[in-house]
């Protein structure tokens, strides 16, 4: 679980833009960018390199759905 101190500072570091933390799936989200960071061990992994597509995101939502 993050903090809502440290949600409240933390910037997508590719456009710096505002992060949405996802709870439910433990990632942070930039919907600017179109691509979610994840949190590991409770320390978010805010680089780049590991961005992934946010559809990847969307497609295990619905794949654990079916």
């Amino acid at each position: 679980m993050i903090s809502q101190d440290l949600l409240e500072i933390l910037a997508c570091p590719k456009c710096k833009g505002d992060l949405v933390y996802d709870q439910e799936k433990n990632v942070l989200v930039c919907n600017n960018c179109k691509v979610f960071y994840p949190i590991e061990e409770d320390i978010p992994i805010l680089l780049i390199d590991s961005a992934r597509p946010l559809e990847e995101l969307q497609k295990a939502s619905q794949e654990g759905r079916a």
